[in-house]
């Protein structure tokens, strides 16, 4: 794995955002030399107020791509695909953190791997994801360490 794309989605995604953060997700990223971009359907403003909201500096990101950059939503993938393009990173070197239906299916299209979190839907519905964990303290080591 060379980078992982996060999920910022309006209401969603602060749990998600929080969750990266407060388990100390972004340092281990980043320690391990992983560029980390953050992808968000809002636009600049929302993403870069949820990413203050939990404590992290926009700065921390090697990329930020929110819904005014491009044309097509997910389950599109051109959300994703537009991250790893800015990270200069092949699709199947990335991870995608999602915790929503349409996000999954993008990450899937894009060719990335997926990490789904339960925050909003059942395991069942994100079947498509690669893994699916309850929340980022259960994370499957597999889905870190590929």
């Amino acid at each position: 794995m060379d980078g992982v794309l996060v999920n910022s989605e309006e209401l969603i995604a602060d749990a998600a955002i929080a969750m990266f953060a407060e388990k100390g997700h972004v340092d281990t990223c980043r320690a391990r030399g992983l560029a980390i971009a953050v992808a968000s359907g809002a636009d600049a403003v929302k993403v870069e107020a949820n990413l203050r909201e939990v404590g992290l500096s926009p700065k921390l990101f090697a990329a930020i791509i929110d819904g005014t950059q491009i044309v097509r939503k997910k389950p599109a993938p051109d959300i994703f695909l537009e991250a790893c393009r800015r990270l200069g990173l092949r699709p199947s070197s990335c991870l995608v953190i999602e915790d929503a239906v349409a996000g999954v299916a993008a990450a899937k299209a894009a060719g990335t791997r997926c990490l789904a979190l339960m925050t909003s839907f059942d395991a069942e519905q994100l079947a498509l994801a690669d893994w699916i964990a309850a929340d980022l303290s259960r994370v499957p080591p597999e889905a870190l360490e590929w």
